[in-house]
């Protein structure tokens, strides 16, 4: 379906909300509270209150089921609910309803959700899992896959299934299959066939294990660091083109990042790479090995290092609403013949103040309440209790906070099932303002209020309202 922009509307919400404002911190790592308990192998995933849910990891005799919220407004940690299965090296993904669907880790092949409004875990039953710290990827259907043990599951039915392979690495690409990798080798996993198809092998014979691979504004995939033996991580950096199916050299790391690192991309299209780099004489010094971290610059093709210094691997990256990250727990490596008193699990946490805070995207309503500034698409009628909308017509949302000709598409989260998404970007003659066209999905259950929200860039909209039938 072809853009189609029916202006103008009455949008409330304007106000004071700008492109970009600057940090208190600019290019800064700052302390903020410290968690409940110390952290290592954990998850972090923020919700759609703003708060970030943290869970399991190792540390202590009861972490392993222990699970916190990070609120970024006090820098407070505080308890929630426990799960019901300890758990550490898991996932936790954020699905179209608010919830977080947490699985396997260790040698459990359990998984349970956790609801936001409860604070409470419950137990998901017929699971099959049996994946251990791979990856979990949200599709554009809603299900989830996961691909260190490929297999999916499906919120619908609360039911997980097979697809038969094992993999290192996931990432969702714009067109909807998964780039997947396995030392060098690289595969394409389609939702559509469930099938997996060669695509071309990483340029590095011997790139690190376990690298970040994080999905760039353009479209491409940025694959770096690693580990590549006990006393070194991999400086190694390639980027895939999906267009192509082609990896091409980037810039060196300033420094090799040894595995269990840590990667978030920032709202201004740079990526922030944190972990270990170890070397052979960390071995037997006080502050064991050395942390540290990387800015990659796509528009540059350079890496620069922002001056991190904290010693810690097994810890985690969680971009907040603002564009700052949140940086978690981890661990003080010290070698394998540490120095006494060297190592242990943290329970610090810091934030990382980007030089610019892009603020997150902003979905419009009408003026005087909740309902979106949402069309029934070719015309100027506003989707609302009135004119509801029914399954598979088109809708226009308007909103602003989508970066300049980025190819990652938004996902839009409809009475919290993701809708089908047909178009996005700037509307001609209006700058600043963007449009997304979606498919209204099936299966909504009806009302005059359903809730409106999109993920972009790994931060949350506000929410609006629309009217279902």
């Amino acid at each position: 379906m072809r853009a189609v922009f029916v202006l103008p509307l009455v949008f409330s919400g304007i106000a004071g909300h700008t492109s970009m404002v600057m940090a208190q911190t600019p290019g800064a790592f700052t302390a903020t509270g410290s968690m409940t308990t110390p952290r290592q192998f954990h998850t972090a995933t923020l919700l759609t209150n703003g708060k970030v849910l943290i869970t399991g990891g190792r540390g202590g005799p009861t972490t392993g089921a222990s699970a916190e919220l990070y609120d970024p407004s006090t820098g407070i940690f505080t308890n929630t609910g426990s799960m019901t299965t300890p758990r550490s090296m898991h996932t936790a993904t954020l699905l179209p309803s608010g919830q977080v669907l947490i699985a396997g880790g260790d040698a459990d092949g359990s998984a349970e959700l956790y609801d936001p409004a409860t604070g409470t875990f419950s137990a998901i039953n017929n699971t099959t899992l049996s994946h251990l710290g791979g990856p979990a990827t949200l599709l554009p259907d809603g299900t989830v896959l996961f691909i260190a043990s490929a297999e999916l599951y499906d919120p619908s039915t609360r039911s997980f299934a097979s697809t038969g392979f094992r993999v290192e690495t996931a990432t969702l690409l714009p067109n909807g299959k998964v780039l997947t990798t396995s030392g060098n080798l690289a595969e394409l996993y389609d939702p559509a066939t469930a099938t997996f198809t060669r695509t071309g092998d990483m340029i590095a014979p011997s790139p690190g294990a376990l690298p970040a691979a994080v999905l760039l504004t353009n479209g491409k995939v940025l694959i770096a660091g690693g580990n590549l033996n006990e006393f070194g991580g991999s400086n190694v950096a390639e980027l895939y083109d999906p267009a192509t199916g082609v990896f091409s050299t980037t810039g060196q790391m300033t420094a090799g990042i040894d595995v269990w690192l840590a990667a978030a991309l920032l709202p201004d299209g740079r990526v922030l790479i944190s972990g270990e780099s170890r070397v052979a004489n960390c071995q037997n010094t006080p502050d064991g090995c050395l942390g540290t971290a990387e800015l990659y610059d796509p528009f540059a093709g350079t890496f620069s290092s922002p001056g991190y210094s904290q010693s810690e691997e097994g810890h985690a990256e969680t971009l907040l609403p603002d564009g700052s990250i949140l940086i978690s727990g981890g661990w003080y490596f010290c070698g394998f013949r540490p120095a006494p008193g060297c190592g242990g699990t943290l329970d610090k946490a810091q934030i990382y103040h980007p030089g610019v805070l892009v603020p997150a995207p902003h979905l419009f309503s009408l003026a005087g309440g909740s309902q979106g500034a949402i069309q029934h698409a070719n015309t100027v009628r506003i989707a609302s209790a009135d004119d509801p909308a029914a399954a598979g017509e088109y809708l226009s949302i308007y909103l602003t906070g989508l970066a300049d000709g980025g190819a990652i598409p938004p996902q839009v989260a409809i009475g919290g099932r993701l809708a089908e998404i047909t178009f996005f970007g700037n509307v001609p003659g209006y700058p600043g303002l963007n449009v997304i066209n979606v498919r209204m999905p099936g299966g909504v259950p009806p009302g005059p209020a359903v809730s409106v929200r999109l993920t972009y860039l790994g931060r949350l909209s506000n929410q609006v309202t629309i009217g279902a039938q």
